[in-house]
């Protein structure tokens, strides 16, 4: 309950909390320099040693640790907040009057803006309280260090001697912690509140210690499990830290007067829950309790369901217990059903019932789904990374017999060399689609009679492979018999497998590649580019060919058109020549010796169209006397647009 000074000033002296503060003080002084040291120690060590050796244990774990020290410092300096306001409640108080100040000249403007920025600096900081700034920042150091150091990707080491120091360390430490955390539990609430919050914080402490010097102490380059757990030890301190860093942001929205007595910011429901057996109702009920004032135990809903809980979680369980017996077998799959171990029937896609778990069971068949296995595999353990739809093609699909593939396997066949036997190494790509059988003895035999299928499949066939392999020779493979081939060696296969009673059905063989070796390649290369260059050679002359048929059939055609033209032009002129003669020789029977005389007009005009003429009239002169001339000659205008031919001299009667 907090204690107002303006209501009980009087009163606080007598109060066992009050009487004890100062004392309360110094040692939480004490006690947080101390961890304050550590705390800097090991985030220090981490730093140095995470230059150097940034894949160690020891950078993650120290970090771990540090944080659960910070944040047990968090809230022993928040107690100390309390303590010290409750200390200096007992205190006479001071009178501070105020000091008068000499008047600051006009000039003297810089220095009064800086005191007005220093003074809303103070006040906004007063404001925000000491408590809150310090709370908030011991939590986000304690964020932002386990944030540098996580890193689960840490790989398994020894560390060593080192190890066993550490982890006496720590546990050293721990047990330090634990004599403190025992005192704290042991206080009584009337005279120290705030132990219980800082005792569970303190756990949180203990237990990163105890479980870092766990993880040294089991530390070897054959397990994992240390080096995880030395990373995910950091997650306890980071849910403290976040929920004392929303504590302290909370705190600025909360009323806060200097003569009210102040809660403590720095405790945690996650250190709360620290407790055996864990309560974390009942850590509720008090806080809602504390803080509102809200009492559970007297809402008779809330008892009820206290009283009814294990009866009811009781039937839940038998409940779901029953319903282990309730079984859905998806579409593609089929069910043998086990009573007592031993298979009973086998059941079809849908819902089934029978005894629950574990007196009945279901062994999960598929139902139908095809496969493809190759058989030889690459590496496992290799990424496989999803292609673009758009992009270029991937390199497992490249088929070119120099490239490496994964799935390819080598085989031992007979060759011939200078008339001399020898083998050859072939690598093949043989591929097998199958299933499990769809009829119910095929499930029961893919089920217990084989653990592995494809396993299975895949030694059978290289058994196979070796046997069909040792009596062909190269040319046959590469020739005839590569049709034949994956046909013989998909029933080989199914007759072995028909044999052991496995229950797998071969549905296809496909041989994906083959590769010869390295001396038949270069020479299939060669016929293959020999075989390139002869059809490049026919198809070039087959186009040269059709070139030259298209130029004649192109000069005949235009040959023949021009004929063809040349001759319509003479039918069209010797057409229109009859026309005119036709019309001529009528109008010469209708118009006679007129039709002449225009004609002859006609022809004269057309002939002296461009002919400069002198035409005399044989009437003048008269009395039968001949015209005269005047032959002289006259220089002619220089008319370049109309020329005129000259009068040739002589005489003309």
């Amino acid at each position: 309950m907090q204690v107002d000074l303006e209501i009980e000033g009087a009163r606080v002296a007598e109060w066992p909390r009050f009487q004890r503060a100062a004392l309360q003080t110094r040692r939480l002084k004490r006690i947080a320099l101390a961890l304050a040291g550590l705390a800097g120690l090991g985030l220090v060590l981490a730093f140095f040693i995470g230059l150097f050796s940034p894949q160690s244990l020891w950078p993650a774990l120290l970090v771990s640790q540090s944080a659960g020290l910070i944040v047990l410092l968090a809230g022993l300096q928040s107690a100390g907040w309390v303590t010290r306001w409750r200390s200096e409640a007992l205190a006479p108080a001071v009178d501070n009057a105020p000091v008068e100040t000499e008047p600051v000249e006009d000039s003297d403007w810089y220095e009064r803006m800086l005191e007005g920025i220093s003074a809303r600096w103070v006040g906004l900081l007063k404001q925000i309280g000491a408590p809150a700034l310090w709370l908030s920042g011991w939590a986000l150091l304690a964020l932002l260090s386990l944030e540098q150091a996580w890193n689960l990707d840490l790989p398994a080491a020894s560390l060593g001697v080192s190890a066993s120091v550490g982890a006496v360390v720590s546990l050293l430490l721990a047990f330090s912690l634990l004599v403190f955390e025992r005192q704290l539990a042991q206080q009584p609430p009337i005279e120290w509140p705030e132990a219980l919050p800082l005792a569970q914080l303190a756990r949180v402490a203990i237990a990163v210690l105890v479980l870092g010097a766990l993880c040294l102490l089991f530390a070897a380059d054959t397990s994992i499990w240390p080096t995880r757990l030395g990373v995910l030890i950091g997650v306890l301190p980071g849910l403290v830290a976040v929920e004392l860093l929303l504590r302290a942001i909370l705190s600025l929205f909360s009323p806060r007067r200097d003569s009210l007595e102040p809660t403590l910011m720095g405790r945690s429901f996650v250190a709360d829950l620290l407790r055996w057996p864990p309560q974390p109702l009942l850590v509720l009920q008090h806080e809602l309790h504390n803080r509102f004032g809200i009492d559970l135990r007297q809402i008779w809903a809330f008892s009820y369901m206290r009283r009814a809980f294990f009866p009811v979680l009781a039937l839940v369980a038998l409940v779901g217990w029953s319903l282990t017996g309730v079984h859905e077998v998806a579409l593609q799959e089929r069910g043998i059903y086990e009573r007592f171990g031993e298979p009973v029937q086998v059941l079809g896609p849908g819902l089934h019932g029978g005894l629950p778990w574990p007196w009945g069971r279901v062994l999960k068949v598929e139902n139908g789904v095809v496969h493809e296995l190759a058989t030889s595999v690459g590496d496992s353990n290799a990424l496989v990374q999803a292609e673009p739809a758009e992009g270029p093609a991937p390199v497992n699909a490249n088929r070119l017999w120099d490239a490496t593939h994964v799935n390819d396997k080598s085989q031992v066949i007979a060759s011939r060399r200078a008339d001399k036997q020898s083998f050859e190494i072939v690598n093949m790509d043989v591929r097998f689609v199958y299933r499990i059988g769809l009829t119910d003895a095929a499930a029961l035999a893919a089920t217990y009679n084989s653990a592995d299928v494809p396993t299975l499949i895949r030694s059978t066939a290289s058994r196979i492979l070796v046997h069909e392999f040792a009596s062909r020779t190269l040319d046959g493979l590469l020739g005839a018999d590569r049709v034949s081939l994956a046909d013989e060696i998909g029933r080989a296969v199914q007759a072995d497998l028909q044999s052991l009673d496995s229950g797998v059905e071969i549905l296809a063989t496909v041989v994906e590649a083959i590769h010869p070796p390295a001396g038949a390649a270069n020479a299939y290369h060669g016929v293959q580019a020999a075989q390139i260059g002869a059809q490049a050679l026919i198809a070039r002359e087959r186009g040269a060919a059709a070139e030259q048929t298209n130029q004649a059939q192109l000069q005949a055609s235009i040959a023949h058109d021009q004929a063809q033209a040349t001759a319509r032009e003479i039918n069209a002129a010797a057409e229109a020549a009859g026309l005119r003669f036709d019309a001529e020789r009528q109008a010469y029977a209708k118009a006679g010796h007129a039709f002449l005389l225009e004609q002859y007009f006609s022809q004269l005009s057309h002939g002296l169209d461009k002919a400069n003429l002198l035409i005399l009239d044989h009437r003048v002169g008269g009395s039968g006397n001949a015209p005269t001339l005047d032959l002289r000659t006259f220089p002619l205008p220089a008319d370049p647009a109309s020329p005129r031919n000259p009068v040739l001299p002589g005489a003309a009667h």
